[in-house]
């Protein structure tokens, strides 16, 4: 069943494929400006602790389950339930997997295709096109549909491909691209004046702040989330990975290129705030709190990009590819995990699934704009805030408590024959089974309560 499936051919092709999925723009914007606006290095420490002991394990959880079903969220949860209740269960947790990706992919295709409109604006400066540039920076309705559906084109194009020809052939293209980029900027902004507050800012740490329960739930948030886990992309991904591979070593590597990525982010983005303060470019609110999000993506820096004169046009359109990549990596994993489905319980063929649930997101994405002040945020906090974790919770208990232990171990044993002698048996096991369920429950009880 895996060979008819697909597989990724490499190691490398799937820890690109695993990192572009948790790469994505949150990590890119969203992660920096959370950073400095929770005691920037103090949270800094508490994320990479959070990540490796939440994130890490609730990762390994999806891996498993994935490549010992060599099938999608649905059928993998029925397989390892002993009984009808869990199955039913379990299928009804992966049918809303594939619907909350599915409602991801529908917002995060619109903020793509500013990304994407924002990128080619800067081409449209550096060839004089005043009033094509204008137009692609301004927010309307035919510039949001155009690049939207354009965006969710680039994406259906490359998962109708399949999984080597598609997946892993553009992950291992767009990935190395989109690290090449980002330090190349963070190089480049580094060089200019006052980059080195925005670097003491980020880097600095203000450790009365380190144990204050709002720092620890933001830091757990941004670990959980930053992998990308808690829809089922990992899962699916690691139904595409051989028996022969070593999943401890596989997750820890991706765990590795996304923290590193979202760590360098900021080495870009603080900076770069900072650069366009010392500009005359406001970056704070007049409560003095630090803007961010998309105040920051689609305000501050392309007004800091404007006092760079023709540098900045070259600069502003590096940025915004980089984004675009960054975007494009993850709406793979998300669309792939519908239309693993529906493929596998349905019997239709790659390309009719990929066209069929494309353009069914790109109709939600559609009624999204034309409803967006009412539909735009309830969608991302649906989403985002409640669904995911809620679904990582159940991914958790799944593999803690449903699923035999001795059937975990003899897949681990597949790729690393040694594995119950080694740390990480002696401690995931507990971990997947007390400790995340309890951290995940807390991160969706903050998020309730906020």
């Amino acid at each position: 069943m895996a060979s008819s499936r697909g597989e990724f051919s490499s190691r490398f092709g799937f820890v690109m494929a695993a990192a572009g999925s948790a790469v994505g723009l949150g990590n890119i914007w969203g992660f920096p400006t959370q950073a400095a606006s929770n005691g920037g290095a103090a949270f800094l420490l508490v994320y990479l602790f959070l990540t490796f002991t939440l994130a890490y394990p609730a990762l390994m959880a999806e891996l498993i389950i994935g490549r010992h079903a060599h099938a999608n969220a649905v059928s993998a949860l029925r397989l390892i339930s002993p009984n009808t209740l869990l199955k039913r269960i379990g299928v009804s947790a992966g049918v809303f997997g594939f619907i909350v990706a599915s409602l991801i992919l529908s917002f995060y295709a619109i903020v793509a295709g500013w990304m994407i409109a924002f990128c080619l604006s800067s081409l449209a400066t550096l060839a004089g096109m005043a009033s094509l540039s204008s137009w692609l920076t301004s927010f309307s309705l035919p510039r949001n549909m155009l690049f939207m559906l354009l965006f969710i084109g680039l994406t259906i194009t490359i998962i109708a491909a399949g999984v080597k020809e598609g997946i892993e052939r553009w992950s291992a293209r767009l990935m190395p691209a989109l690290l090449v980029l980002l330090v190349l900027l963070v190089f480049y902004v580094l060089t200019l004046d006052g980059a080195m507050e925005g670097l003491k800012v980020y880097l600095l740490p203000d450790f009365e702040r380190a144990l204050s329960p709002k720092l620890i739930i933001a830091a757990l948030g941004a670990a959980f989330f930053s992998l990308s886990l808690g829809v089922g992309t990992m899962l699916i991904y690691g139904s595409y990975i051989s028996d022969k591979e070593n999943l401890p070593v596989l997750g820890g590597l991706v765990t590795v290129v996304d923290i590193s990525i979202a760590v360098l982010a900021g080495v870009l983005v603080l900076p770069a705030m900072y650069v366009a303060l010392h500009n005359g470019v406001q970056i704070f609110t007049e409560a003095g709190a630090l803007i961010s999000e998309d105040t920051l993506i689609f305000t501050v820096l392309p007004e800091l990009f404007a006092t760079m004169g023709l540098v900045g046009k070259v600069v502003s359109f590096t940025f915004f590819f980089l984004m675009s990549i960054a975007a494009l990596t993850s709406s793979i994993s998300m669309l792939e995990v519908p239309v693993a489905y529906t493929i596998e319980e349905h019997g239709i063929s790659r390309k009719t699934a990929v066209r069929a649930i494309g353009g069914a997101i790109a109709i939600v994405s559609t009624l999204i704009l034309l409803n967006f002040e009412d539909l735009f945020g309830f969608v991302i906090a649906f989403t985002t805030r409640y669904s995911q974790p809620l679904l990582g919770f159940m991914f958790c208990v799944y593999a803690g408590w449903v699923w035999s232990r001795h059937s975990i171990l003899e897949e681990l044993r597949k790729g690393y024959p040694e594995v119950e002698q080694g740390l990480f048996w002696k401690i995931w096991p507990w971990y997947v089974k007390f400790l995340c369920p309890l951290i995940i429950l807390a991160i969706l009880a903050q998020s309730l309560i906020g």
